[in-house]
């Protein structure tokens, strides 16, 4: 293993998902483990300020951009850092905490690629890109239920919110090793359970991806149609896109699994669903404990990738 902590960021808007991938991830690879870091901690500005000079949290203007980069470097050399920390539910700072990386940093949040010191200290970039529909839908629910907002409050602030986030956080789509994409099998499911999510993996070829297409071609795929890899083109460029439908079987899953995981033995103790029984958890809209395939599988995907830079 690397002496120097591996680095993983993952990045999208506001309610896309970034937390529920990292919890997942972090439990795999075990918490005592991972150190967890947000960027939306280094806000310039509090929830009154920002109301009071009209500025929303996607601006790069309201936040420190160059405390991240410098925290970042620190990071990635091992070293300790003082990280602020901004509370969602008051809308205020709390105390800073000093904080020392552990084998394996996740940095999610709003900014995470805005500049290029930021993006030299990744070892694996992530972005997630729900369709916008779907991201309302989960936002809404995230907002009125646990930062004290009412609907038509969270919808005000997504219109007031969208000029920068089209200027600001999509754009950095761009500089993401793998994009991955829930979305509902149709539009008219888009309020339905996040069980039913597919998922839609663009993998681009800025690292090396396991090697899958002995077992999903074109010409035989023996996992069937719920698992399907393709070529395509993403910003005029070549890519693999893995798509994997919510209905797929555990027999899919651990079959795909292995050929993730194959390439370095000890991986195995890491990328397997029979191992790892968090792999894919979700809390449903009801307050039961779900299981998402697709979900596992994307954590199991950057799994792969964090483990095999540490190797």
């Amino acid at each position: 293993m690397r002496e120097r902590p591996i680095i993983l960021g993952i990045v999208g808007d506001s309610a896309a998902g970034k937390t529920t991938l990292t919890k997942g991830i972090a439990q795999v690879l075990g918490e005592d483990n991972v150190t967890v870091i947000c960027t939306d901690d280094y806000h310039r500005y509090d929830r009154v300020q920002r109301a009071e000079m009209g500025i929303s949290a996607l601006h790069p203007d309201c936040n420190y951009l160059d405390i991240i980069e410098q925290h970042l470097a620190l990071l990635r050399a091992g070293q300790a850092i003082l990280k602020p920390i901004y509370n969602h539910s008051t809308g205020a700072f709390d105390p800073p905490e000093y904080i020392e990386p552990s084998q394996y940093v996740i940095v999610e949040g709003l900014l995470g690629y805005s500049t290029s010191r930021m993006r030299d200290s990744y070892d694996v970039k992530t972005y997630l890109a729900p369709p916008e529909s779907l991201r309302a839908t989960w936002k809404i629910r995230r907002d009125t239920r646990k930062r004290g907002y009412n609907e038509e409050q969270v919808l005000e602030q997504l219109r007031k919110r969208e000029p920068d986030s089209a200027a600001f956080i999509r754009p950095q789509r761009k500089w993401a090793d793998i994009i991955v994409s829930f979305y509902p099998p149709n539009e008219t499911e888009i309020n339905g359970d996040n069980l039913l999510l597919n998922a839609n993996l663009i993998l681009r070829p800025t690292i090396p991806h396991p090697e899958l297409s002995t077992i999903l071609n074109a010409k035989g795929n023996h996992l069937g149609a719920a698992i399907r890899l393709g070529l395509s083109r993403d910003m005029g460029k070549p890519v693999d896109i893995l798509e994997i439908d919510g209905h797929a079987n555990l027999e899919q899953v651990r079959e795909l699994e292995k050929m993730m995981c194959k390439e370095v033995p000890y991986l195995w103790q890491f990328c397997s669903l029979e191992g790892n029984q968090d792999l894919g958890k979700i809390i449903g809209t009801t307050g039961e404990t779900l299981q998402s395939y697709p979900l596992a599988l994307t954590q199991l995907l950057i799994t792969y990738h964090m483990l095999k830079a540490a190797s």
